[in-house]
């Protein structure tokens, strides 16, 4: 029997109305306040700048590679080849512990089996499960797939909000109070974590989205105990859809798009962020909320939905999907910032380390051409990859960059997710809760292995001056 909660109930739109505060509408600026406002430049620093103090602009060499942060045994994120000063484009490949996340991924889907709990278990370990092994794993994670009372009574009241990344920050941080000992952070007690996280964010992620539609409908969400017998992404499922309304062949494609977001290197910025944090021993439940935070960025895992709005877009303005030189021109546009969202980017295109191709992009293509063909819409589909042949040439020939440029991941994820049904809502949330699994293992490498806070440097640009007395001012 599911728990209700009525009592916790109130309107979603009386209650943003009580929380939201207008500042555009409460905002006057007297002369008082002029330079508060806008005294502090929103300009730019010029480019030369950081090429004059040597400044590695975004932790980025010149050449587009990475700074070299740190030391790793979790994955290697391949995209090219280094000889002496060159860097020669290559074929993308994602390692994760020594294995080709294709091979992990081909493993699990010939056997017909869900795969994400092995490759968390692969992730944290640094090693692969044997059997009973990985049954054990499972076990502990729908140990704790049941959501206590206590946090259910908070959790929909306290995480109104318009996005589902910030309710998903502020549920971790919830679950620190319903931890006996949330500072500590000894091995035994950060897997303990990483379990209760991997275990129950498939669940709070899509809880909180029946709890917004309840709000907005004026009713109470019901929330039904969990199955524990379903692997991660039947969970999710089972939660959007109910037990009945989803088949095999579904829960399998979200377990690969589990696995495929499941980690991808300390490098990158909510991962990064997330070592930032453990590199000052803080507790767990504050580094996983700001890697959370970090994520929802648009340039990060917020490109998703992104993505899905550019090709709604594209497909209304134009006409003739088959016609290159159409889509073309307006692609140009969109790099122009005469079309789409004014931003000059083309969505899905590019990545700061694969160049030839991106494997995790290779294995969207695959599933999102099966799934099309069998749901009627093998124009879109068609339509997505004419925009991924297109892109590069148009990109050269507009921003007249030499640097490969190849699909990422997002081009095809928010498709795969529309077709199965996920609220675009839900894409970025998805995407958290499986790089769970990473994220957990780089805190841990971070805590144990490098055991350093990380603190870099930055070149002072200011000019001196001297203190002027209020009086005098």
């Amino acid at each position: 029997m599911g728990y209700n909660a009525q009592n916790v109930l109130y309107r979603f739109d009386d209650a943003l109305s009580r929380l939201a505060i207008d500042f555009t509408a409460s905002r006057q600026i007297s002369p008082e306040s002029e330079r508060l406002y806008h005294g502090a430049s929103t300009e730019p620093y010029d480019e030369e700048l950081f090429c004059e103090h040597h400044v590695k602009r975004g932790l980025r060499n010149a050449d587009g590679s990475g700074v070299v942060a740190g030391l790793t045994r979790i994955s290697d994120v391949h995209g090219y080849v280094r000889e002496g000063e060159r860097v020669i484009p290559d074929e993308g490949k994602l390692m994760l512990r020594g294995y080709d996340l294709e091979e992990l991924i081909r493993g699990a889907q010939s056997e017909d089996r869900f795969g994400y709990e092995e490759l968390a278990y692969l992730l944290i370990t640094g090693d692969l499960p044997r059997a009973d092994e990985l049954q054990d794993f499972i076990d502990r994670l729908s140990a704790h797939r049941t959501i206590s009372e206590a946090y259910i009574k908070q959790f929909p009241a306290s995480t109104v909000s318009t996005s589902i990344m910030n309710v998903l920050a502020r549920a971790v941080l919830l679950l620190y109070a319903f931890d006996a000992e949330p500072d500590d952070i000894s091995p035994e007690h950060e897997i303990d974590v990483a379990i209760s996280l991997l275990s129950r964010l498939p669940r709070i992620a899509a809880l909180a989205r029946l709890s917004a539609e309840a709000q907005q409908e004026g009713r109470a969400p019901l929330i039904a105990a969990p199955d524990l017998s379903l692997s991660t992404a039947e969970t999710i499922l089972s939660v959007l859809r109910g037990d009945e309304s989803y088949t095999h062949d579904e829960a399998m494609l979200l377990d690969v798009m589990l696995m495929l977001h499941a980690e991808h290197g300390g490098g990158n910025n909510s991962t990064f962020a997330c070592r930032v944090l453990s590199s000052s021993a803080t507790d767990a439940y504050s580094a996983y909320a700001a890697a959370i935070g970090s994520l929802k960025g648009p340039r990060h895992g917020g490109a998703n939905a992104k993505v899905v709005h550019m090709h709604e877009d594209i497909r209304a303005h134009v006409a003739d999907w088959e016609n290159l030189d159409e889509l073309a021109a307006y692609l140009t546009r969109i790099l122009k910032r005469d079309a789409f969202d004014n931003s000059g980017l083309i969505y899905g295109m590019g990545h700061a380390v694969y160049t030839k191709s991106d494997p995790r992009a290779r294995i969207c293509r695959c599933y999102a051409k099966k799934l099309a063909e069998q749901k009627g819409l093998g124009a879109e589909f068609a339509l997505i990859e004419r925009i991924e042949t297109l892109a590069p040439e148009v990109m050269r020939d507009v921003l007249h960059t030499t640097k490969p440029i190849c699909a990422n991941i997002d081009l095809y994820t928010g498709f795969i997710y529309t077709m199965l049904d996920i609220p675009q809502a839900l894409f970025t949330p998805l995407f958290a809760v499986a790089r769970t699994a990473g994220w957990a293992a780089h805190r841990m490498e971070e805590l144990f292995g490098a055991h350093r806070i990380i603190r870099p440097a930055y070149v002072s640009i200011m000019d001196n001056t001297s203190y002027t007395p209020l009086n005098e001012r």
